[in-house]
């Protein structure tokens, strides 16, 4: 940190003139009597750092100019400047100009605004509006009498909190009120909601009312049609089946000769596949087991190749750096060698040119002899009467020489430290390239070892996985083989059977997206116990097989593809067609009776609608006793079955569980074996699957042992870049930095010897002066006798040139010196960098032929692997073709066996149903009688093609019937019946699909009830809001308004809230950063004051999470006395804590005025301890100028009575 350095007034209140105050010291005191300026300079200190012109005790700007306020100012303008020097000895100028009655502000000579020279005072740690810089006189114990509000709005100031305290308040506001709209706005929201939903419901009344009143007029007509139309249906359809079972029993009488023979060719192919199947299966484990071995060698031989390839990127890294570097010493020591010769050569060409001269003017001022012995004896003479002066002369020549030798000393250490800084530079350039390239190796080693983490993680847990999945698997199979061995059920399943079963397969592909295709009824649901399997079966009768769809579009396209692909009639329930009837919740009170829905479990939940509507409410009882007097011992009739498949229907109709429906029962374990099968072999599959994952360990192995090995090499390419850093580097720097040092210091004492030298020669050409003047004054005839000026141009002649000649034989010494020292080190180093190259340049070649190697190896692996992998394709392959083959014969093999199991049977079976076909098509002929005879009855006019309702005979035929379901009508009467022609262009279409018996029955149910609910609903209903359409749309409208406004209103409120809360966070940084940092400094700061370890000083916020809001209290305890308020201290204490308290708030640069006295006296403490701990402190006081630098300040005796110095 800086400091200020000097202040510079200009015609400033009570100085006049230019005044320069300073040099400013660490720690200053300003003393000097009342009246004498020490108050003006602190002002114009307060002044300079733009304080505000009330704080500096005048009215206006212009009074601060000297003799302003007496009327008389000494100029239209004055200033105050203050230099500021940083730590690196650079200078900055503050300048505050007064001009007329604004100011004008400049840093560095430069104008600029108030709000920059501001910002660069805040970089210096000087705050205009905290006052942080100047404490006021008196103001001292103030500061540690304030109460807590005034020390917040202080911390307040000093952190710039305060400047976002206006805004704090604003988004306060703004998100209490976006929090109170989005309430308003959610209850009024609630409230339209119960609106909208009392609208709707009046709408759904109001359609409810007209579609039942259409539902009647149509239930009327369709209820004779639908009963008549399916009674025909099933007539012609027993007609045809009749035909068709007798030419099936003719066609299965031929099958079963054949049957015989094919299976025996069967079970012999069967045996030869599957010993083929097992030698595959034995091949391809070899060939696994052979593989895992081979693909850690692969991976391993690839690693290598890499991490080689890695290092041989870093040794053609370093050899193109080394011959750079070669590069660069060989063209050093070039010119360094061409320099060499340019010396010599000039050298050369000196002592010619010399020579030469010599033999041109050899007799040019050649003496007599008797002259010669006068020059002896006038120089003699002449040496007697300069002897004193000469003696002064030799003695400065010594002096001036031992200079020379210390100047040419220093000249050649500079030289030398300048070649030892440029090695150091070289030195750490290397070190810096060792530091890059082991970085780059760590960086690259670092992702090598977390990609072989990752592997290693991958494996374990894939190996993990395995095993654990494979003890789940065979526990499992365990189980399903047993649940296999358990079921000993005879399957049959007959050719069109399996038919169906491909085109349902087909239809699952044409709809694989779940729901649109479910599935049959059979497959989709299951008795929850096997007792109730038969009566189940009864209850469903032929919707057992109804396929479910989603929708009567898809059962449509699902019946277009059976006709196109030939196959036989299915029936299709589509959920979004059916219309169920709710289950009758007061039938599961009955006693000894379950509701057939509840005794069968299905999946998923969406068919339930399907089974509702196959089921009804039908009863499952125990026995025959308890479904009969169920169904018909009650006031209502209801539809029961019993356990051995006795049904009971409300119309009084009982068919008894024939042998056919035991057998259609065991579906329901044939469909659970097939499960099981299908578990098995699903099982089976994944159990290889797993043992393949479970193989991988070794490769997990070969993984780790990279990994250990790669992390070793990490650890020491670690630890050798930290040696590098720690110790060559730094130690390098170290001494390039003292050299650097020492160099500069060669700088100054070079510059202090040359200028002794050059003052001493400016004495020693004096003294030749003065000798000069005694020769000349000897030798004067002399020189007349020999033609010269005076003796110095005789003797100049021959000294003169051979002083030269010995100086510049000097220079070129020197310099070759120069030059062979600096050449035997770059030859030094030369070799060295040299050297380098080579080793360099042997690695390159080394890793290049061992990459070709590695790669050879690699490439050896990779081919044997990719040839095993190959071979166990092939072999795979194989099994897959041998295992579609063995299924193929099974399945053939099954299919056999169920034909010669099931031939007798199903022949038997056939001229049973052709027996049961003839009774019912009689029956039905009967029924069709009774219906048109009830319809004459009730005078209900059907819709005929052909005939009249005449035709229709009342004879006795409804009696016989009531009477015994074997009783025939008379052939006569049926036959002329049969003549009449019904029209059902009328029926819908949906009534006309081809339904089982019960189906139709339960439908001609539904269709009464349907009948007699809609009649008694439409009498009960009264006439509906017609407008409910109208008003539902009104308050939709009204809702979504109010929704949107709802969701803008909590928009608002979460971004005021987050507005909000950012600027609390910021306000509370900033008070924060401040008050920890006052907090922790000042109990330290307290008992350096009091010189005593037991005083103590507290800060404490009384509002910890917002602390701006509320006050700081300021508390200390004196050395040996107890707790008491800050009140009850006394003066000394008072100054103590408010000195202690604006000691842990300047921290940074601070200049402080104090001249209240406190009642002891502590000048000793004060001084040392803020010479110690603040960077720098003036002081207006007298008593401590025995401590300080002083600047005294004094009134000076002047015509001008408002000028002081």
């Amino acid at each position: 940190m800086g400091y200020l350095k000097l202040i510079e007034i200009e015609n400033f209140k009570s100085y006049k003139g230019r005044q320069i105050i300073g040099p400013f010291h660490k720690f200053t005191a300003i003393i000097g009597p009342n009246g004498s300026g020490k108050s003006n300079l602190m002002d114009a200190i307060s002044f300079v750092l733009a304080e505000k012109t009330s704080n500096l005790r005048v009215k206006t700007l212009k009074d601060l100019i000297h003799g302003a306020p007496v009327g008389k100012p000494a100029a239209n303008r004055a200033f105050v400047s203050m230099v500021y020097q940083e730590d690196n000895g650079e200078e900055r100028s503050f300048t505050r100009v007064i001009i007329g009655s604004s100011s004008e502000y400049r840093i560095n000579n430069k104008v600029v605004a108030l709000a920059e020279y501001s910002e660069e005072l805040e970089k210096l740690g000087i705050l205009i509006k905290a006052r942080n810089f100047l404490v006021f006189q008196g103001a001292v114990e103030s500061i540690a009498m304030k109460n807590p509000k005034e020390r917040t709005a202080l911390f307040e100031e000093i952190s710039r909190s305060g400047e976002l305290a206006q805004e704090y308040d604003r988004r306060k506001k703004e998100m209490v009120k976006a929090e109170e709209d989005t309430q308003f706005n959610y209850h009024r929201k609630k409230n339209i909601a119960a609106e909208r939903k009392e609208a709707k419901q009046e709408k759904e009344e109001a359609e409810r009312y007209q579609r039942l009143k259409d539902e009647v007029v149509r239930a009327h007509v369709q209820l004779q049609l639908f009963k008549l139309y399916h009674n025909e249906t099933e007539i012609e359809k027993l007609n045809k089946e009749l035909a068709h079972r007798n030419k099936e029993i003719e066609k299965d009488r031929k099958k079963m000769d054949h049957v015989e023979e094919e299976l025996k060719e069967k079970k012999k192919e069967l045996g030869r596949l599957m010993r083929e199947q097992q030698t595959v299966e034995k091949e391809i484990k070899e060939k696994d087991s052979e593989l895992n071995q081979k693909r850690p060698q692969y991976i391993k031989a690839k690693e290598n190749t890499s991490h080689k390839i890695k290092k041989l990127e870093a040794a053609r890294k370093s050899l193109q750096n080394a011959q750079k570097m070669y590069k660069k010493r060989k063209a050093d020591m070039d010119e360094l060698d061409k320099e060499m010769r340019a010396v010599e050569l000039a050298k050369q060409e000196f002592e010619e040119r010399m020579e030469e001269e010599a033999q041109s003017q050899g007799q040019d001022l050649t003496l007599e002899e008797n002259q010669v012995k006068q020059y002896h004896r006038l120089k003699e003479e002449a040496s007697k009467r300069a002897a004193t002066l000469a003696q002064e002369l030799e003695k400065f020549n010594r002096d001036q020489k031992a200079d020379q030798d210390r100047l040419d000393l220093e000249e050649r250490k500079k030289v030398e430290t300048e070649a030892k800084i440029k090695q150091k530079i070289r030195e750490i350039e290397e070190n810096q390239k060792r530091i890059e390239k082991l970085e780059d190796y760590i960086t690259t080693s670092r992702q090598s070892l977390d990609e072989q983490k990752r592997m290693e993680e991958e494996l374990t847990e894939e190996v993990e996985m395995a095993k654990r999945r494979i003890d789940e698997i065979n526990m499992e199979l365990n189980q399903v083989m047993e649940q296999l061995g358990d079921a000993r059920i005879d399957r049959q399943e007959n050719s069109r059977q399996q038919r169906k079963a491909e085109i349902m397969e087909s239809i699952k592909r044409l709809y694989p997206v779940y729901p649109k295709f479910y599935g049959r009824l059979i497959d989709l649901c299951q008795p929850t116990q096997k007792k109730y399997q038969i009566a189940v079966t009864k209850v469903l009768g032929k919707n057992m097989d109804a396929i479910i769809v989603d929708s009567e579009k898809t059962g449509r396209d699902c019946i277009q593809y059976i006709k196109e692909q030939r196959g036989e009639p299915e029936t299709f329930l589509p959920l979004d067609y059916l219309e169920v009837k709710p289950t009758d919740e007061k039938l599961r009170e009955l006693r000894g009776a379950k509701l057939v829905i509840d005794v069968i479990r299905y999946e998923p939940p969406h068919i339930k609608k399907a089974l509702q509507y196959a089921c009804g409410n039908a009863l499952v009882c125990e026995n025959v006793e308890d479904a009969r007097r169920i169904a018909f011992g009650g006031p209502y009739r209801h539809k029961t079955v019993a356990l051995d498949g006795t049904l009971f229907q409300k119309s009084g109709v009982i068919s008894g569980g024939a042998s056919d429906l035991k057998a259609k029962a065991r579906r329901w374990d044939e469909k659970a074996v097939d499960k099981l099968k299908d578990k098995k072999e699903k099982l089976t599959e994944e159990l290889k699957e797993q043992m393949k994952a479970k193989r991988k360990e070794a490769e997990l192995r070969q993984v780790q042992s990279q990994a250990h090995g790669l992390q070793m090499r990490l650890k020491y390419s670690q630890s050798d870049l930290e040696q590098t850093k720690t110790r060559h580097l730094s130690l390098n720097m170290q001494e390039k930095s003292k050299l650097e040092s020492e160099l500069a210091n060669f700088g100054p004492r070079i510059n202090d010897i040359k200028r002794i030298i050059q003052s001493r020669e400016r004495e020693i050409t004096d003294l030749r002066d003065r000798m000069n003047l005694v020769e000349d004054e000897v030798f004067v005839e002399f020189c007349k006798e020999i033609g010269v000026r005076n003796i110095r141009e005789f003797e100049e002649e021959k000294v003169k040139r051979q002083n030269e000649i010995a100086k510049k034989r000097l220079e070129f010494e020197t310099q070759k010196t120069r030059l062979g020292i600096q050449l035997d080190y770059e030859k030094n180093q030369l070799k060295e960098d040299q050297e380098k190259v080579m080793m360099w340049e042997q690695t390159v070649k080394k890793d290049e032929a061992e990459i070709e190697r590695l790669k050879k190896e690699e490439h050896r692996h990779m081919k044997i692997i990719d040839e095993t992998m190959a071979q166990l394709q092939d072999l795979k392959n194989q099994h897959l073709t041998k295992k579609s083959e063995v299924n193929d014969k099974n399945h053939e093999m099954e299919e056999i066996r169920k034909k010669l199991g099931g031939a007798n049977k199903e022949l038997t079976q056939l001229q049973k149903e052709v027996t049961a076909i003839e009774t019912k098509l009689e029956q039905k002929r009967s029924d069709r009688h009774n219906l048109l005879q009830a319809c004459k009855m009730q005078d209900i006019r059907l819709p005929l093609r052909s005939g009249t309702m005449d035709d229709i005979s009342q004879g006795e035929g409804s009696s016989q019937a009531e009477e015994s379901s074997s009783q025939r009508t008379s052939s006569t009467v049926l036959a002329k019946e049969a003549l009449i022609e019904i029209d059902y262009s009328n029926l819908s279409e949906d009534l006309k699909d081809a339904l089982s018996e019960d189906e139709i029955k339960a439908e001609m149910n539904t269709l009464q009830q349907r009948l007699n609910e809609q009649q008694s609903i439409l009498q009960r209903i009264s006439a509906p809001n017609m407008k409910a359409m109208e008003k539902l749309e009104s308050v939709r409208d009204k809702f979504q308004e109010t929704s949107d406004e709802f969701e803008a209103a909590r928009k608002r409120a979460k971004k005021a809230k987050q507005a909000f809360e950012q600027i609390k966070k910021e306000r509370f940084d900033r008070f924060n950063a401040c008050f920890e940092s006052v907090a922790t400094n000042i109990d330290e700061i307290y008992k350096a004051l009091s010189r005593n370890s037991s005083a103590q000083a507290f800060l404490g916020p009384e509002n910890p999470e917002e602390p701006y809001l509320d006050g700081i209290n300021y508390n200390c305890v004196a050395p040996g006395k107890r707790f008491r308020p800050m009140d009850n201290l006394s003066g000394g204490e008072k100054t103590v804590a408010a000195l202690a308290l604006l000691f842990a708030i300047h921290r940074l640069p601070i200049t402080s005025k104090t001249s209240q006295r406190s009642s002891t006296p502590r000048p000793t403490l004060s001084s040392e301890f803020i010479q110690r701990c603040v960077p720098q402190y003036c002081q207006c006081r007298s008593d401590l100028h025995k401590r300080y630098k002083v600047i005294c300040t004094c009134e000076v005796e002047t015509l001008d009575p408002y000028r002081e110095a």
